[in-house]
């Protein structure tokens, strides 16, 4: 009798306690080790704003993007961050993964001090290194933009070096190639040590008709799971939404993640702090999801005639469904 009393006693008071982080429903997230989208993850569980929303974050650090997919893919992971042409390029084949925006900072063609290279025209007959490879979003939007305004062809009339952004970066500071394209943590980290932007591809995507600045990279996840699961998607969204706007007007938020930031990077200097710092927030997105996929449509068409099938698969237009729109009410 006594042992169910105390059985009794102890459900009752444990029906009287507010909810524990055991009741958080856990959303398993795939971040690439060291990336900007790991900044986010921190901060949103710095401030507990997962658990305001009755979720919990499972992190899981990854070594390469392909190793996010391939999660996502698998079903290992809930969520990734990669970018709505890979989303496009999948429901086109039959997938059902939906994007919601991260962020507009994209990459910019960067020079060293005091480079006679002053506009892309001063590009021909020079070593442009260029992050990722041949079907690189960024490279594509560049030469499209290069086509249009300066009527040269950078793929023909530059040589290019494709590789791995740190390298690139390093080469670039050490004088092996003229000039760099590069994705925007790695610009901001040269622009610290004094290299000069020649574009950024804010300025390309407007160029090419967007109507403002669009996020390239973002949160990805199954729509059929978000559906399933309006409770977890909506509270991840509206806790990423709450760190951004703390990082957007928080100093002291950056100071908390600098340690973070500057983990296995022995030249990282508050030059290099600032510049990321403030790119970051330049990307934070502030427009509708409405826009951002008009404009998103727009650039798609530019990457499939020059990226091709290798890039986009049978698709003919941005896929329906792409972006997410939020949960059914």
């Amino acid at each position: 009798m006594r042992i169910r009393l105390l059985a009794l006693l102890c459900i009752a008071l444990a029906s009287c306690l507010p909810a524990h982080a055991e009741d958080a429903t856990p959303i398993k997230i795939g971040v690439l080790k060291f990336g900007t989208v790991s900044w986010v993850m921190d901060t949103i569980q710095a401030n507990g704003f997962d658990k305001a929303e009755g979720i919990s974050l499972d992190i899981v650090p990854l070594a390469s993007t392909q190793a996010t997919a391939v999660g996502l893919q698998g079903g290992s992971l809930d969520l990734v961050a990669t970018d709505w042409l890979w989303v496009s390029r999948e429901r086109t084949s039959g997938g059902d993964f939906t994007f919601a925006p991260f962020t507009t900072a994209l990459g910019a063609i960067m020079v060293p001090p005091e480079s006679p290279i002053k506009t892309l025209a001063d590009l021909k007959g020079k070593t442009l290194g260029v992050a990722g490879g041949p079907l690189d979003k960024s490279w594509l939007l560049i030469v499209a933009y290069a086509l249009r305004t300066a009527n040269i062809d950078l793929r023909t009339e530059t040589t290019q070096e494709f590789g791995a952004p740190p390298l690139l970066a390093e080469r670039a500071k050490q004088g092996q190639i003229d000039a760099v394209l590069n994705f925007w943590p790695y610009a901001a980290r040269l622009e610290a040590v004094g290299f000069t932007q020649l574009i950024g591809l804010e300025d390309v995507v407007r160029e090419l008709g967007a109507k403002g600045e669009v996020s390239m990279v973002g949160y990805v996840f199954n729509e059929d799971w978000a559906q399933r699961n309006p409770k977890v998607i909506d509270g991840f969204v509206r806790a990423a939404a709450k760190a951004n706007e703390l990082l957007a007007t928080s100093d002291a938020e950056w100071e908390r993640l600098k340690p973070i930031m500057s983990a296995n990077d022995p030249s990282f200097t508050d030059a290099t702090f600032e510049a990321l710092r403030r790119r970051f927030r330049e990307g934070i997105p502030e427009r509708s999801v409405e826009s951002e996929e008009a404009d998103a449509k727009i650039l798609y068409q530019f990457l499939r005639e020059l990226g091709g099938p290798k890039l986009v698969g049978s698709g003919t237009e941005l896929a329906p469904g792409t972006f997410w729109h939020g949960t059914e009410k």
